[in-house]
């Protein structure tokens, strides 16, 4: 058991109804390690090595190492995999899918030889900078409070049902109740599925045999518009203007099966989608004109999103309580009740990005990157489409988590002028504290209670190369895996919170990159 500490109060929730939550943002505002084939190889460590169009992304000064133009695309092939294991029940989700994962020019403005400001350099990127493809299954059975009280969604249902006591009595059966901002779905449905007796509370057997299902799909688009000047080819200043395209949709279905007959089925239906912005300043040094050392330091400012977020909720069940004696299977939907899914606008604020990375060039045959990136995801910012916050939103980032780190190292050797070996590595601690969970608003409009808490994530990288006097290719191979716990959903009792077991879960992604480009 875990000791609940709130720094809000339940009083919060009525300001606004609340829809997206502290793991929806994460799904956004977290990013892949992608772009060309080469910078991907490489482990992504190319902050102070510049001289790829994918450096936009981390330290827009990379693109002043340019002197000559540049134009690239990259696809790729990508294989999801995810493995869970709860109560002794073990499934294995995959999902592949070839992706269009990066494009991008540079054009390489020479100024002069003898001048201090010897070029001026412009470039243009795309990168899928996020992609969820992930299909995920778990059952067993839940675990029990004590000889005769056993957890279960319903209990989160009695809980949000509970708080609104007497606002959902009365006015439950009207099918605008989904439309009120004092609404809580979940104790909506516990209510019109009979899962909740007379008095709101949760009627539960001997034995809970849970089954939840989700589909994840969707993600992020980048494109970055940069700018980067070189002077005496020893300092490097750049900055870059990030535009972000977000369409992500969950499919999450949970059901709880009695043993005897009886139990109910919840499906929920999520979508967000929208758009963002931020700015990137960088710049590289070489301090000392006789070594190749080179000190590459930048910053990004949070995104600012305008996101837009649908939902909606089918539940079915065959739960034949007293007070409802001869009811037959019962369902309520608030698609056919609001002829379409809710929609709520929503402003998100993603933390600032700090990179401080290192480069090491032997000669033309060897080149040595290693970078590391500090954001703090307990700053995030949940706003109101007019700008106020959103209070509850925002106080659970700062309660469930973290700052991360990450490290990058990568390498490429030239053991001819025209052939390339590449190797890299990464490591990002987690962003969620350990006893995360997903608390909802007594007025939210949310109904899948489900939260992931993943661990560190760690990937490695292998690629080659091949030069030509204009035309290049490259080939990169990533393997990245991740350990998460999962529940399904979590009960409150008194001032402690109790879950299941967690359901173990092993993420891992395998994906192969492969670019074309021309130099001229």
């Amino acid at each position: 058991m875990k000791k609940l500490i709130f720094a809000l109060t339940l009083s919060l929730g009525v300001i606004g109804a609340g829809a997206q939550t502290v793991y929806d943002a994460m799904s956004i505002a977290q990013k892949d390690l992608n772009g060309t084939a080469r910078f991907v190889g490489m482990g992504g460590a190319m902050g102070a090595l510049g001289g790829d169009i994918t450096t936009m992304g981390t330290n827009p000064a990379g693109i002043g190492i340019y002197r000559s133009n540049d134009v690239s695309f990259t696809i790729g092939y990508n294989m999801y995999g995810t493995q869970s294991n709860f109560d002794g029940n073990s499934f294995d989700s995959n999902k592949c899918r070839w992706t269009f994962d990066h494009a991008g020019i540079v054009y390489a403005m020479k100024i002069g030889n003898q001048t201090p400001l010897r070029y001026v350099n412009f470039g243009f990127g795309y990168t899928k900078s996020k992609s969820l493809y992930r299909n995920f299954t778990m059952n067993g059975l839940m675990g029990a409070l004590n000889n005769d009280t056993y957890i279960s969604q319903v209990r989160t249902m009695a809980q949000q049902a509970q708080e609104n006591d007497a606002y959902i009595r009365t006015d439950f059966d009207s099918p605008r109740i989904w439309e009120d901002y004092n609404a809580g779905w979940l104790g909506v449905m516990g209510v019109k599925g009979a899962l909740l007796d007379g008095d709101l509370n949760a009627v539960v057997p001997d034995e809970v045999d849970a089954f939840f299902q989700s589909r994840e799909r969707g993600g992020v688009d980048q494109y970055n518009f940069n700018m980067a000047f070189n002077f005496n080819d020893r300092f490097y200043l750049g900055a870059a203007i990030g535009a972000y395209d977000v369409d992500y949709k969950k499919y999450a279905l949970y059901d709880e099966d009695y043993g005897n007959g009886e139990g109910y089925t919840l499906e929920s239906f999520n979508r967000i989608y929208g758009s963002g912005f931020d700015v990137k300043l960088g710049m590289i040094a070489r301090p000392f004109e006789d070594s190749p050392l080179r000190i590459g330091l930048a910053v990004h400012t949070p995104t600012w999103y305008q996101l837009t977020y649908e939902t909606g909720a089918e539940l079915t069940s065959d739960v034949f309580l007293d007070n409802n004696s001869d009811a037959s299977r019962l369902s309520a939907s608030t698609f056919s009740d609001l002829g379409g899914p809710m929609v709520r606008d929503f402003k998100l604020q993603t933390p600032w990005v700090f990179n401080a990375s290192l480069g090491y060039t032997v000669g033309s045959m060897l080149a040595l990157g290693a970078e590391y990136e500090y954001e703090d995801y307990s700053s995030m910012k949940f706003k109101y489409p007019e700008g106020d916050e959103m209070a509850w939103e925002t106080g659970e980032a700062d309660l469930c988590l973290k700052a991360t780190h990450t490290l990058r190292l990568g390498m490429e050797m030239k053991p001819t002028s025209q052939f390339a070996l590449r190797a890299g590595y990464n490591f990002t601690s987690a962003a969620f504290n350990d006893d995360a969970v997903k608390a909802l608003p007594v007025n939210s409009i949310n109904t899948d209670t489900e939260f992931n808490n993943t661990k560190q994530l760690q990937t490695a990288t292998i690629g080659l190369g091949y030069r030509s006097n204009m035309f290049y290719a490259d080939l990169a191979f990533k393997y990245s895996w991740q350990k998460s716990d999962f529940y399904p959903f979590y009960n409150e009792v008194g001032n402690e919170i109790v879950t299941s077991m967690p359901t173990k879960v092993d993420n891992s992604r395998t994906q192969v990159l492969f670019t074309l480009g021309m130099r001229f």
